[in-house]
């Protein structure tokens, strides 16, 4: 009962944070106009706004406000489906190097000129699993990863990554400026179309993680004691890295590098859901959204006439709750 009450507020104030993100902006829309503007796509009502709002609502705001929810709750989910893995706190897809690596794999299509849906998700992807992969290797020490070794290869990685992108962003000439703003994270360019494409990926990697829940609850015991449980450690790794970077991959090719989502909520929702996966990834999705749509709301709202990337936002918040973290947990950590 307390795990579908919380799911229902949960999803209450998400409803009311979507609301809210088609109506604020330069130009504020009310609720009921909003309503009766979508209304009218399906059954034709009486006209009691301007073409302009209706274009700002359906074509701009409500597909913006869309993406942050999906991105939003995909990062989530990602980042509970790795804390689980790896028994580690820290563990995120921008902490880990998979962020940084879609980063790559999209930079190096967009500074080739190749901006289109046909090639920055599959470049987006195929850097965050040779990313993703890359660090668990290196982590590993025999059969296991190590958590401190899994933390410094991540920092590594990206480094080297950012090192990449920022050669691609030297040598990229007229797509210099499309390239720096697409780096910093924003839903600025969000279409339907992009909906359309990450709405299924984010919506199956979801899915696919929930239905490990139970072994991700297992793992929490130790890979020894999941293991004798019945729990295949290793294809559990590899299933759930390879969803991860679908969904991280999807997210960056459309909305650039947007870091710490995936650290900040499963560690916020775990307070009033508990451990218990079969709760904590449903409630992590819908905070999530709530959480990436209040960044960009702040992001476009922030200062006047002008908008900040939402990867600002986000990491002003992430980072000071990254090393929150380090800071108390560093006896376990290292």
């Amino acid at each position: 009962m307390k795990r579908n009450a919380t799911l229902l507020v949960l999803a209450g104030i998400l409803f009311a944070s979507v609301v809210i993100g088609v109506a604020v902006g330069p130009v504020w829309i009310p609720p009921q106009k909003i309503a009766a503007i979508l209304t009218n796509l399906v059954v034709p009502t009486n006209r009691t706004w301007s073409e302009a709002e209706a274009i700002i609502v359906y074509q701009i705001r409500l597909p913006r406000t869309f993406m942050a929810l999906l991105v939003g709750a995909g990062l989530a989910v990602a980042g509970v489906a790795m804390q689980a893995l790896f028994k580690n706190p820290l563990a995120d897809p921008y902490v880990l190097g998979a962020s940084s690596g879609a980063g790559f794999g999209a930079a190096l299509v967009i500074s080739l000129g190749l901006v289109s849906a046909i090639f920055v998700p599959p470049a987006a992807f195929a850097g965050a699993v040779i990313a993703t992969f890359t660090v668990y290797a290196l982590s590993m020490i025999g059969p296991r990863s190590s958590v401190s070794l899994l933390l410094l290869s991540g920092i590594a990685l990206s480094t080297l990554f950012s090192a990449l992108i920022s050669y691609l962003m030297f040598v990229a000439g007229e797509n210099l400026h499309q390239l720096v703003f697409w780096l910093m994270g924003g839903l600025w360019a969000s279409r339907w179309e992009y909906v359309e494409i990450t709405f299924p990926v984010i919506l199956i990697g979801t899915i696919v993680i929930y239905a490990y829940a139970r072994d991700l609850n297992l793992m929490l015991s130790g890979e020894e004691s999941a293991q004798h449980l019945g729990v295949a450690v290793e294809n559990l790794k590899k299933i759930l890295l390879v969803t991860v970077s679908f969904v991280v991959g999807v997210a960056v090719a459309f909305c650039g590098i947007i870091g710490f989502v995936g650290l900040i909520v499963p560690h916020v929702v775990r307070t009033f859901t508990g451990p218990d996966h079969k709760a904590l990834i449903p409630a992590s999705a819908l905070f999530g959204g709530i959480l990436l749509i209040w960044a960009d709301i702040i992001a476009r709202s922030a200062i006047p006439g002008s908008e900040m990337p939402v990867g600002i936002i986000t990491a002003l918040l992430g980072a000071p709750f990254f090393m929150y973290l380090v800071w108390s947990r560093r006896k376990n950590i290292f």
